[in-house]
């Protein structure tokens, strides 16, 4: 049962609690048409990525190259959190806030949603979503955020719900199931507004549970359809299964982050997760569809219309649900997409074709792709009880936390982890909400480093690197004012030149990123805002800092006042 929190109902409680109780109806007007058009009002930050191919880039160029020395803080909005969680892991802010005419509306963890005043900071409305406590999580309590439409405020929940908020009351006005949460599945990304559809992807693939997508009716809450991403027998791609036994239903495979669109085609463009179980492939023989995979989708209804599998049969737990940045080069449409095997991959967006195959990171242990795209894999889990290490470990060479590309330098940016694991083959039978796991990992807590990297799409290259002694565990954030935002583990905040990579300003927020920043401005001025807070699954991709300050907020920067 959700529950509203609202202090605007009496005036004594308004004034202690300090919140007004009701938002400007801004949300009223963002239609489909609107978001299609989403990077035309740079002054918002109408929807995941910024717009719907997934760039995480912004023309606002107030601050720039010249005056981002002077940036400071704005204003922060901390929650806090109470009481007991969802879940035995931690929590964390993993948000990308979304702005519309001055109001930001954030997701949390632990089912909480906020509407605030985008120039203050001012709280406006609160919901609390009740999650189970005893939920199964894999890899903490958290969300990626929300998408807003049509007065509404949409987001996803822990035990696998997606509901619709009034988005001036924060009020709920739908609610509607897509998970069982009794077997594992859990929800945490931010949903995807495509035409008059709702469109949400499953976690829980540590659990053994079969992937899928979901969409709903904006306005009713209604199921329109829904797309596993493991086929049953018959269906395409099932001869990747065994033909005996149930491991299909069991497969993983989950869209666990937020998909790309590409209106003029249609289709939009989802990551998939790790087949289940993540390092046993010896109950999976095959190549296991359409897990780790690229799937061009449908939205209208559901129907799969090409794929590209980045890791045939999975023994790394190299998910693949990363984002597939879309973008032209050379007349043609491509999408780019940067894989936890430490590869990145170009491929042409229209049908899947591979163009182009290179290595993002220094270390790749676990086997090797060539220009062909073939994959020979060389060092995993074989025998029980034997540990082998590889790189990148499981957390990937760039964890689900987003690269960036700016068409001004026509660059990708990319967050980088040089980190690898010890991982030793632990045959385990499957029980429902158990984890479903297969070995036991030990990732690399000293011989690590991490960085900032530039790649030229045309060449697969690396064109600059700032350098650091830890992985890079946060997305980048690109403008037009020729810079790139990044938070580190540490808890700096930092802003590069674009075309250089030079370090021109850096704050320290007091806590680690792990998060998205955005940007946006209000009556002309620019504001980058930046979730910070460490937590969720610090022991797969920097064991050394479990336990640093977790220290959730949201910092919004901007430049004086004149």
């Amino acid at each position: 049962m959700a529950e509203y929190v609202e202090a605007g109902h009496a005036v004594n409680q308004a004034s202690l609690s300090g919140i007004v109780g009701s938002a400007p109806p801004v949300a009223q007007n963002v239609t489909y048409e609107r978001i299609l058009q989403a990077r035309s009002e740079p002054q918002n930050w109408l929807t995941y990525y910024g717009a719907y191919d997934g760039q995480r880039y912004s023309p606002l160029d107030q601050i720039n190259t010249e005056n981002v020395k002077q940036l400071a803080p704005a204003w922060v909005f901390q929650s806090g959190s109470v009481g007991l969680h969802a879940g035995p892991s931690t929590y964390s802010f993993e948000a990308a806030p979304i702005v519309v005419d001055g109001v930001m509306y954030v997701a949390g963890w632990d089912g909480w949603v906020w509407a605030l005043d985008a120039r203050t900071g001012q709280e406006l409305w609160r919901y609390k979503h009740a999650i189970p406590y005893d939920t199964s999580l894999c890899c903490g309590n958290v969300n990626r955020g929300v998408a807003v439409a049509k007065g509404k405020v949409f987001v996803v929940t822990l035990n696998a719900h997606v509901i619709a908020l009034d988005a001036e009351t924060g009020e709920r006005v739908w609610d509607s199931t897509y998970g069982d949460v009794r077997a594992g599945e859990s929800a945490t990304l931010a949903p995807l507004v495509v035409k008059n559809l709702v469109i949400v992807g499953s976690s829980g693939g540590e659990f053994g549970v079969r992937g899928h997508l979901d969409a709903f009716d904006l306005d009713t809450g209604r199921h329109v359809w829904r797309t596993y991403t493991v086929p049953k027998p018959g269906e395409p791609g099932s001869e990747t299964w065994p033909a005996e036994g149930k491991a299909w239903e069991r497969g993983g495979g989950n869209c666990w982050v937020t998909g790309t669109y590409d209106p003029e085609l249609n289709l939009m463009y989802w990551g998939t997760g790790n087949p289940s179980p993540d390092f046993d492939g010896g109950v999976r023989e095959g190549d296991n569809l359409y897990t780790d995979s690229v799937i061009a989708v449908n939205p209208d209804n559901g129907e799969i219309r090409w794929h590209y599998q980045y890791n045939p049969h999975d023994l790394w737990d190299y998910d693949s649900t990363m984002e597939n940045i879309l973008f032209d080069l050379d007349g043609r449409k491509l999408l780019a997409h940067f894989n936890k095997n430490g590869y990145f991959f170009v491929l042409d967006r229209t049908n899947g074709e591979l163009v182009r195959v290179a290595p993002f990171v220094d270390r790749i242990t676990w086997g090797e792709i060539d220009a062909n795209g073939k994959v020979t894999p060389e060092v995993y889990p074989k025998n029980e009880g034997e540990p082998v290490k590889f790189w990148p470990g499981p957390a990937g060479g760039k964890e689900w936390t987003h690269a960036a590309y700016s068409p001004r330098t026509q660059l990708f940016y990319v967050p980088v982890q040089d980190v690898g694991a010890e991982v030793t083959l632990r045959r385990r039978e499957f029980r429902e909400s158990i984890p479903y796991w297969g070995a036991a990992v030990v990732v690399d807590s000293e011989e690590m480093a991490g960085s900032v990297s530039a790649f030229d799409p045309s060449t697969g290259e690396e064109v600059w690197r700032w350098r650091n002694d830890l992985p890079m565990c946060a997305s980048v954030l690109a403008t037009g004012g020729d810079l790139v935002f990044a938070g580190e583990p540490t808890g700096e905040f930092n802003a590069f030149n674009d075309r250089t990579g030079e370090l021109l300003w850096q704050f320290q927020t007091g806590s680690g990123h792990h998060s998205s920043p955005t940007t946006y401005s209000v009556d002309g001025r620019q504001y980058i805002a930046v979730p910070v807070g460490w937590g969720a699954w610090v022991e797969g991709f920097l064991p050394g800092m479990l336990g640093a300050p977790s220290g959730s907020a949201l910092v919004v920067f901007a430049l004086p006042e004149s």
